[in-house]
């Protein structure tokens, strides 16, 4: 501990993660709706993955999930964020990047569609709404609700300000 102490704690080791907020021309965010086990519903988050492929740039790990998950490519991309999931017991990083300038794409050929990913459900929210979706917590995974506000200050800002991609 800070003080020298020592204290057990129980720590999840994690290789670390991506978000994707991925914008439409209309100012609607690509979700994805799936079922997730430990806390037992659905939730409505953006296209995510772990950093599952050694040495892969996050950014390639984004392109990748938009493409599994959502069937889209983007042309343009921004770092949006970065946070600790839950610091108090997990190492888990997370980058959320910006896509826009999105098109369809076809999902890589080694991909599988397995667990969570079976039954996905993907819709375009306009991102007003999922900003009061957010505040009313029906939005409430960690990633899309830090993606969700992330983007409408960028947003106010006009954009300005945002990282590269890389």
């Amino acid at each position: 501990m800070s003080d020298g102490s020592t204290e057990q704690r129980d720590v999840v080791v994690h290789p670390g993660a991506v978000g994707v907020l991925a914008l439409d021309d209309e100012e609607r965010i690509v979700m994805i709706r799936q079922y997730r086990h430990p806390v037992r519903r659905y939730l409505w988050e953006l296209p995510a993955g772990i950093k599952d492929v050694a040495d892969e740039p996050l950014i390639e790990t984004a392109r990748r999930e938009l493409a599994e998950e959502a069937g889209l490519q983007a042309g343009r991309w921004h770092r949006l964020l970065d946070f600790f999931a839950t610091p108090g017991g997990s190492s888990e990083e997370v980058t959320v990047f910006l896509a826009r300038e999105l098109s369809e794409a076809v999902p890589p050929e080694d991909f599988v569609v397995s667990g969570e990913e079976l039954d996905l459900e993907v819709r375009r929210v306009p991102l007003a709404e999922a900003l009061a979706a957010v505040q009313s917590g029906r939005i409430r995974n960690s990633i899309a609700v830090a993606g969700i506000l992330a983007a409408v200050v960028a947003r106010g800002a006009d954009w300005g300000d945002l990282q590269p991609s890389g």
